[in-house]
C-alpha cells in the first residue's frame, strides 16, 4: 500500500509538504473491519484518527427506541475521529463498517510526536474541524427549515458534487447510497425517500442505472436554488 499516496488523497492532509506527509505515513498503522462490525463506539475513550483505505463506513447515533440516525457516509479517502487527536474525550458517535474496510490508524501519541517537528499539521486538522462544524450547522438548518423532498435533493446534490463524474447531461454517481441510508441521513422513512426519488426520476431530473445515478444539470440547478 502506498501510504503516503493514500494520505495525499485525504482533504485534511492534501496540502502538506511531501516530507511532512512521509513522516506521517511512518506513524499510521493498518487495521481492517468486517462488514457490520463496530469500528468505534459512542462514549468509549477516543485516541485515534482513522483514514479509510478501502470500503465504506457510516457514522451513526441510535435513539432510545433503537432508531438509527446516520450522520454521514464515508468512503476511501475519507477520515473520522480527528477530534480525539486534540481532546482525547469519549467518541461522540458510532462508526460501523457498511462493507469490508481497510483503515489506517493514527493514535494520539504518534500524532504528538509528529507535531513536535511538523506543527503545521495541527493547522490542517483545525481547518478541517472548522469546515465540518460549518457543515453540521448547515445540516441542522436544513432539518429545521426544509421539507423532506428538499432534504433529499440537497443530499443528492452534495453527493454529486463530492463524488460525481462528468457525464452526458450531468454528473454520474457510480455508487449511490441506499434509500435506507438516505432516510437515515435526513431523518425520514425509506418509503418517503423512494417517493421523492421516483418523482425526481419521473420529472427527468434523475436517471437511475442500477447502483448508479445520473444527476442532471437541471436537478443541480434547482437544488442550488432551493426550488
Amino acid at each position: 500500500m502506498d501510504t503516503a499516496g493514500l494520505l495525499r488523497q485525504v482533504s485534511i492532509f492534501r496540502e502538506l509538504p511531501a516530507e511532512v506527509l512521509a513522516d506521517l505515513a511512518t506513524r499510521v498503522r493498518p487495521r481492517s473491519a468486517e462488514a457490520g462490525s463496530v469500528i468505534v463506539s459512542a462514549e468509549e475513550p477516543g485516541d485515534s484518527l482513522f483514514v479509510i483505505a478501502r470500503g465504506k463506513v457510516k457514522v451513526v447515533l441510535y435513539g432510545e427506541t433503537g432508531r438509527e440516525i446516520i450522520l454521514s457516509l464515508l468512503h476511501a479517502g475519507d477520515f473520522f475521529g480527528e477530534m480525539s487527536l486534540l481532546d482525547r474525550q469519549p467518541r461522540s458517535a458510532n462508526v460501523v463498517a457498511v462493507e469490508d474496510a481497510d483503515l489506517l490508524s493514527l493514535d494520539h501519541e504518534a500524532f504528538r510526536t509528529h507535531l513536535a517537528t511538523h506543527p503545521t499539521t495541527a493547522l490542517a486538522v483545525l481547518a478541517e474541524m472548522s469546515r465540518r462544524l460549518r457543515h453540521a450547522d448547515e445540516v441542522i438548518g436544513n432539518l429545521a427549515l426544509l421539507d423532506v423532498y428538499a432534504r433529499v435533493a440537497r443530499t443528492i446534490r452534495e453527493l454529486a458534487h463530492k463524488e460525481g463524474e462528468p457525464a452526458d447531461g450531468g454528473l454520474l454517481i457510480r455508487e449511490r447510497p441506499t434509500q435506507q441510508e438516505i432516510a437515515g441521513l435526513i431523518g425520514t422513512s425509506r418509503e418517503t425517500v423512494s417517493r421523492a426519488l421516483n418523482d425526481f426520476t419521473r420529472r427527468g431530473l434523475l436517471e437511475m442505472q442500477g447502483k448508479q445515478i445520473l444527476v442532471r444539470w437541471e436537478f443541480l440547478r434547482k437544488a442550488d436554488e432551493g426550488t
